[in-house]
């Protein structure tokens, strides 16, 4: 599979009320484009990249390939008018024995080599492929102000980059939309004015394009924190832990409902963001905090992460106890969690374990448990 790569990056900044080419704007350090272009040099599979280009960039953006380009053949050429124009300029500038073209948007950087792969496995057996999300909002046709026609929203998917396809095909379509004067907004719809039918590769609402101040994502502070509790076990009351309630002959003691896991969520975040303890926030001293739902109390630390412009990029928990078995509980637990905090399942991970009978959890007395979380401020 011999695989070469044109990247359009002709553009400007008009639509972001700026004068230079937005792929050489920084995000995280680097330019727009570096992103991507990293992204490619990075495949075997790719063998060529071509970056097109306007003039008045050539030099920073040839510089900008020299250092990314990791060994790669790569080459920088000048665009044409219209992104059409800069794509075949971009195709012809590929080596002629190159078998599939990849055509990218070069202000499209947070395109993944597992997104890339998907499409290249698939053109093999389609010769033409989009990536593209299905579309989440009602679309409207309108004309003067007036909706005439609302789409199945079910048919709908917006397109993205990479595009993917057999270079001769690609090749030979850009030909004949140059000979018959076809437009088109996008690689796909070139093939698709040739007759030839496009598969669709479902893609990521993640790689989304720099289009506008709004698109550049804002810089993020990273905070983390820890959070460790213990209850001891009793008769006569309910285990609860993490929200769920777990069948068992004994309880968690404490003020309100003792729940050792989500007291622990609680203090890391809280931990995370300067904010003291739960101790400080919901001392055991109040009467209004006694038997109440710690579930309650870490609906109230989420607000106040909200408040502050806090959000959860992981939560690690580990809980110890040498009595109930609690594997079979680890996904109720992670499915209330990220219910009341607002975040995926997939940000939680929860495990649990003995200690082997040593200690006050080994002679079953208590329970213990650890938690860590990373939290990302927007500033």
């Amino acid at each position: 599979m011999k695989v070469g790569v044109v990247v359009a990056a002709a553009g400007s900044g008009t639509r972001m009320g700026i004068q230079e080419n937005k792929v050489l704007l920084p995000l995280d350090g680097r330019p727009v484009l570096a992103h991507s272009l990293a992204c490619f040099a990075s495949m075997e599979e790719v063998a060529e990249l071509v970056v097109v280009t306007r003039a008045e960039d050539q030099a920073r953006i040839e510089q900008l390939v020299q250092e990314t380009a990791g060994g790669k053949k790569a080459k920088v050429v000048l665009g044409g008018a219209e992104r059409q124009d800069s794509v075949y300029l971009g195709l012809k500038a590929l080596a002629p024995d190159t078998e599939w073209a990849v055509i990218h948007d070069g202000a499209r950087p947070f395109i993944t080599q597992e997104l890339v792969r998907r499409g290249l496995e698939t053109v093999q057996e389609h010769r033409a492929v989009g990536i593209a999300v299905r579309v989440t909002d009602t679309i409207k046709r309108v004309q003067d102000g007036v909706v005439v026609d609302t789409p199945a929203r079910s048919e709908l998917w917006a397109v993205q980059t990479p595009q993917i396809f057999d270079y001769k095909l690609v090749l030979q379509a850009y030909e004949h939309a140059q000979s018959q004067g076809i437009a088109a907004t996008d690689d796909c719809g070139v093939v698709e004015a040739l007759g030839h039918p496009v598969h669709i590769v479902e893609g990521d609402y993640a790689n989304i394009k720099i289009t506008t101040r709004e698109d550049l994502p804002q810089r993020e502070k990273v905070a983390v924190g820890f959070g460790y509790d213990v209850h001891r076990l009793v008769e006569g009351r309910p285990l609860i832990l993490g929200g769920v309630e777990i069948p068992y002959h004994k309880g968690l003691l404490g003020h309100s409902d003792a729940d050792a896991v989500t007291h622990t969520v609680m203090d890391a975040i809280l931990g995370a963001m300067g904010r003291g303890d739960i101790g400080e926030l919901f001392p055991d001293t109040d009467e209004k905090y006694k038997g109440i739902s710690s579930i309650v109390l870490l609906e109230e630390v989420a607000a106040i992460m909200d408040q502050e412009q806090f959000v959860i990029g992981n939560l690690d928990i580990t809980v110890m106890a040498q009595k109930p078995r609690l594997a079979p509980w680890k996904g109720p637990m992670r499915a209330k969690l990220a219910q009341v905090l607002d975040i995926a399942e997939s940000q939680i991970n929860i495990k649990a374990t003995t200690t082997e009978g040593l200690g006050f959890v080994g002679r079953e007395e208590g329970i213990a448990c650890q938690a860590v979380v990373s939290l990302l401020q927007r500033r």
